[in-house]
């Protein structure tokens, strides 16, 4: 009868129970894997007859067949080594263990029999809790990201031989003590927007940016701080509840970043790709659909430095993500949806010279259109702020008064969160203004007779699309909730039409021209 020993593989971020089925029939010896495993899967057969030898035990002289199900679905990865190894022996009646059925294996071997680490560890330990297996074998390098769910029991050893002397009771097991258990991963942050010079009038969107978790998009000459400013947004960010920190560390486990580090991520993501970065790396993709930028930089924050020298193809690619929070990667092999509920940061010159507006700059109108007309409308469009940094002189940057600093912006954000969150309570997957619908529009942004009619006059000036009509009404809620304003007034949506800079100044472009 054939042996069942529990393991896990990936789907996206999440993963399902592998059951290992193994089996001997009469035949030429060997191992054969069926089960859809890729190439790494079939490799294990190598590991398996050189760590189960180096272990001191046989491997049985017959046809070995290793069925991994359900066999329907692709897997990948070299973790499904150990639940195997422990399936022959088991199989081959070399060891005996009771209550098999409630262990799960998690580890790769070496041919050595050691037992080494892998990634994506923390989405499988979820997976065996919500199966009901709560007895998790794993390599020592592991037990810490492990241990981040709670109520499972996680078993960490070094060899093979110990496994086996575990399960068969032989000896009793000794926790593996960590100096850095329960640690965070804090990001070592010396940034503080108190090292921000003459840049207050900006720093109120950025505040409002900040408190709805709109997109935002800033224009200016080289040097006036908009990479400055940009890098420290993450400083004034609400810390992420333990339901956020989960999928990012699941998000980072995944893609195998946090391999040497095993613990709960808790500081909002900060991501800054390159502009040559490829579309697959931005949104991701590859051989096994990994997760791109706009992934792990889920429940924090993207930056794009210089968006305009961005490809364009990439930059379209962002437009599905930008609207529904999450993005599915789809392979000939796998096909798989990660989250994406970022806040998108963009920078850029407000010209090809990057010098527009002062003696410097030589280019025409027709150029500049020509050099914005690389970020698409309908990017623009979903970008809710896009604001003129204006270059600082020099009696502000001299000037040795401090700004506000990061902890006393960060307490305004905050504040209009708590009551965005108490606004959201009973909806689902929504805790911020930015992520309104518009049925939630409707229901939370009503206007009075006069902000309307306001409104109107913009619209019919400027020729605003539909949607930066809703993305206006979220800017006014931002501003009303930062005014801690239980109404909407015509104040608000004159701060929410400032928003839009870049629009303004295009529609006067094209007019000119």
């Amino acid at each position: 009868m054939a042996s069942v020993v529990n393991s896990f593989s990936l789907a996206g971020i999440d993963a399902y129970t592998v059951k290992i089925e193994t089996d001997t029939i009469y035949g030429k010896p060997s191992i054969n894997i069926v089960g859809l495993g890729d190439t790494t899967v079939k490799e294990s057969k190598e590991r398996l007859e050189a760590a189960i030898k180096n272990a001191k035990y046989e491997l049985p002289k017959m046809k070995i067949v290793i069925n991994l199900s359900p066999s329907d679905i692709k897997k990948s990865g070299s973790h499904f080594d150990l639940g195997m190894a422990i399936g022959i022996l088991i199989r081959s009646k070399q060891i005996t263990v009771n209550e098999i059925e409630k262990i799960g294996f998690i580890g790769e071997l070496s041919l050595n029999a050691d037992l080494r680490a892998c990634s994506g560890i923390l989405p499988m330990v979820i997976a065996a809790k919500n199966s009901g297996i709560n007895n998790i074998v794993v390599a020592k390098e592991n037990m810490e990201e492990a241990s981040l769910v709670k109520d499972v029991n996680i078993f960490a050893f070094e060899t093979l031989q110990e496994v086996i002397e575990f399960i068969e009771r032989v000896n009793p097991y000794k926790p593996v003590i960590s100096g850095k258990a329960n640690q965070k991963i804090k990001r070592t942050n010396l940034l503080d927007f108190e090292d921000v010079k003459g840049q207050e009038g900006i720093i109120e969107f950025i505040l409002v940016a900040a408190a709805g978790g709109h997109n935002m998009l800033m224009t200016g000459t080289p040097g006036c701080g908009k990479s400055m400013i940009a890098k420290r947004i993450p400083t004034i960010l609400p810390g992420m509840n333990e339901q956020e920190a989960l999928e990012v560390t699941k998000i980072y486990s995944v893609s195998g970043l946090l391999k040497s580090k095993g613990n709960l991520i808790t500081e909002r993501p900060f991501r800054a790709p390159h502009h040559n970065a490829s579309m697959n790396s931005i949104i991701g993709g590859g051989n096994n659909a990994m997760p791109g930028e706009i992934s792990l930089a889920h429940n924090g924050v993207l930056f794009l430095d210089e968006i305009a020298e961005f490809n364009k193809q990439a930059l379209d690619s962002l437009r599905q993500p930008l609207e529904d929070g999450n993005v599915t990667i789809s392979r000939v092999k796998y096909t798989n949806t990660y989250p994406s509920n970022f806040m998108l940061i963009a920078a850029m010159n407000p010209c090809p010279c990057g010098y527009r507006g002062t003696s410097r700059c030589r280019c025409t109108d027709y150029e500049v259109l020509r050099y914005r007309e690389k970020i698409s409308g309908p990017i623009l469009d979903r970008i809710d702020i896009q604001k003129y940094v204006q270059p600082v002189n020099f009696i502000d940057i001299s000037n040795s008064k401090s700004s506000s600093t990061s902890k006393e912006l960060r307490e305004k954000v905050e504040n209009a969160r708590k009551i965005q969150q108490k606004r959201f309570e009973k909806i689902e997957n929504i805790n911020r203004n930015a992520q309104m619908t518009t049925s939630h529009i409707k229901e939370f942004c009503s206007l009075d007779k006069e902000s309307i009619e306001f409104l109107k006059k913009a619209f019919d000036r400027f020729n605003f699309s539909a949607r930066s009509y809703h993305k206006f009404l979220k800017l006014s809620r931002t501003f009303a909730d930062m005014d801690n304003s239980k109404d909407i007034k015509k104040t608000h949506v004159a701060k929410a039409l400032m928003c839009r800079d870049l629009d303004k100044e295009q529609s006067k472009m094209i007019a000119m021209i």
